[in-house]
């Protein structure tokens, strides 16, 4: 394991924050440090940790109400004019409903917005269907000139909204609700398009993107305790997607498992697919949610519903290792064909 990670990552005494807190805690640096940055939010202050901001930096600080569309709009003007806007909501709002206004105000104008999505992932838990925001990353990659990054922990969060203050266009990045491990350090690297290694191996390749990291590492030391040693790479950023140390890793690996609290259509797995069917095409089995909408419950007990915990991510790297195998055999073509 990498020396940068937090070495309690796999026992129980690590520390458990949202990565939300981390998305707060970067703006009250950004706004000492940085006159033009402007949060904005439609009325979910506290959920989404930008309320501290709004209580020290007032004059830099948008209530908009629930208008979530009015908002959207209102962040690409201030960043036409200069300033470097956050808005702040829940994802299913911000993206989701207001993702014509993303598109087109704030993507087609190339405006310099940087969208926060908090309440990610079936891990919101009593929320229920209605705040689990399961489609954020698909609606925002399709979009052009936009970078989608979804971090592991608290830490990678506070980077994360860093680096998007300094980085010139629109940017999502979506935060989680529940607290989650803290799988990095301060010392950790962190830059938009890089993805790192966290463990290394050699049977089968991990992909993974926002908390699930975590079980993914969980997951990797189950295996090897069976023998199965597998390389995981926290993909924090699906767009752009870093091809290079993915496709160092799968030729050395020749198979993955992609890992995240989203819909498995359109989301990593959907990134990661596109990228090994034009450059390295390889078995993949993806971990995620799977064609459906999620429902109210805890969020372990809904993770574990939907198939989204270490030992999933072990029977899919198996059932991958596998197909791997077979897909070594001869191809016999029938003569009739």
């Amino acid at each position: 394991m990498k020396p940068y990670l937090n070495p309690y990552v796999l026992y129980k005494t690590v520390e458990k924050i949202p990565t939300r807190n981390g998305y707060g805690d970067a703006l009250m640096e950004l706004g000492e440090k940085n006159k033009d940055v402007v949060v904005l939010t439609a009325d979910l202050a506290e959920s989404t940790r930008a309320s501290k901001f709004g209580e020290v930096y007032p004059d830099r600080f948008i209530e908009c109400g629930v208008a979530e569309q009015n908002m959207m709009g209102v962040a690409a003007g201030l960043a036409l004019s200069g300033k470097i806007p956050f808005v702040s909501s829940y994802a299913v709002f911000s993206p989701g409903r207001a993702w014509d206004q993303l598109r087109v105000s704030v993507c087609y104008s190339n405006a310099n917005v940087k969208i926060a999505g908090a309440h990610t992932g079936v891990s919101v838990g009593p929320d229920g269907a209605t705040h689990q925001a399961l489609e954020d990353i698909a609606i925002t990659r399709v979009l052009p000139d936009i970078i989608v990054c979804a971090p592991c922990d608290a830490e990678e969060s506070r980077k994360c909204t860093l680096a998007a203050a300094k980085y010139k266009g629109p940017v999502y990045f979506r935060f989680a609700r529940e607290k989650t491990p803290v799988i990095t350090t301060k010392k950790t690297p962190f830059e938009f398009g890089k993805a790192y290694v966290c463990r290394e191996g050699y049977d089968a390749t991990i992909i993974a993107c926002g908390p699930l990291l975590h079980e993914a590492l969980v997951a990797a030391e189950k295996l090897a305790e069976q023998h199965i040693e597998v390389e995981v790479i926290n993909s924090h950023t699906i767009k752009p997607l870093d091809g290079t140390t993915i496709l160092k890793s799968l030729k050395k690996t020749a198979c993955a498992v992609t890992v995240e609290e989203h819909q498995i259509a359109g989301g990593l797995h959907g990134a990661v697919a596109e990228f090994c069917a034009q450059k390295y095409p390889v078995p993949i089995e993806p971990v995620g949610m799977p064609n459906s909408f999620g429902q109210s419950g805890e969020p372990d007990e809904l993770l574990a519903h939907y198939g989204m915990k270490a030992k999933d991510i072990v029977k899919a790297v198996k059932k991958v290792i596998k197909r791997k195998i077979t897909a070594k055999r001869p191809l016999y073509i029938s003569s009739s064909l």
